[in-house]
């Protein structure tokens, strides 16, 4: 007995192809969509951080995280200033109240110039206040080159560094600032893994920029201005 077998036709087939292809589609536009948004979340941290120092000196003529008159001036807590000598002492990655690379975080904040937790009473409540990054890194600023190249060391006053941020990001977060080179121009990077605690040092002697961004890599990628 004959019996009709029942399937897909071409057209059916071509139909499916098509969804499928559309469907993969959105996904990847939504992809990167989503990268393109913490690119820019990490590039507005590089450049938002500028304006809290100036905004900062423009109100109080000190320097955040510096301020010597910081309980006077935003109602920091006793002890929680600066020693006042121009430069924000400390690594951008500390973790005391008693750096100024921390204190920089509570005093723009009681200055209502950045938003943020404002309790910086002990190691604890400084992890937790202190900022991160798009991707959870830490997000901090120093008065001394966090890394150097075969030129020298980076130049600039101030230097902000975010770190976590892997390399495909990293490239692209440089070339949005600076020149897409991971061992040049004002924006250099080293691997997540490196320290750059030496950088403020009585003697610095800061780690050594990578020669290029690697897909997959995880960076510190530090901006001098």
């Amino acid at each position: 007995m004959y019996r009709k077998q029942s399937g897909f036709t071409l057209v059916e087939i071509a139909i499916v192809l098509v969804i499928i292809g559309l469907l993969l589609g959105g996904v990847l536009k939504g992809q990167e969509l989503i990268n393109s948004a913490k690119v820019k979340n990490f590039a507005t941290d590089f450049r938002t951080i500028p304006l809290f120092i100036y905004g900062y000196q423009d109100k109080y003529k000190k320097l955040p995280g510096d301020d010597a008159n910081a309980v006077a001036n935003v109602s920091a807590p006793a002890g929680h200033k600066g020693n006042g000598d121009g430069v924000i002492e400390g690594n951008w990655d500390d973790k005391v109240n008693t750096s100024e690379a921390v204190l920089f975080w509570e005093h723009v904040r009681l200055a209502n110039l950045a938003s943020g937790p404002i309790d910086f009473a002990s190691a604890t409540d400084n992890t937790a206040s202190l900022p991160t990054n798009a991707e959870g890194g830490r997000l901090g600023i120093q008065g001394k080159p966090p890394i150097k190249n075969t030129a020298g060391s980076m130049k600039g006053t101030y230097f902000v560094c975010s770190t976590g941020i892997n390399g495909k990001f990293a490239k692209q977060l440089d070339l949005t600032i600076d020149d897409g080179t991971s061992n040049g121009g004002s924006m250099m990077a080293v691997l997540s893994s490196q320290s750059t605690s030496d950088s403020t040092a009585a003697t610095p002697n800061p780690p050594a920029a990578e020669s290029t961004y690697s897909d997959g890599n995880s960076y510190t990628v530090c901006l001098g201005f």
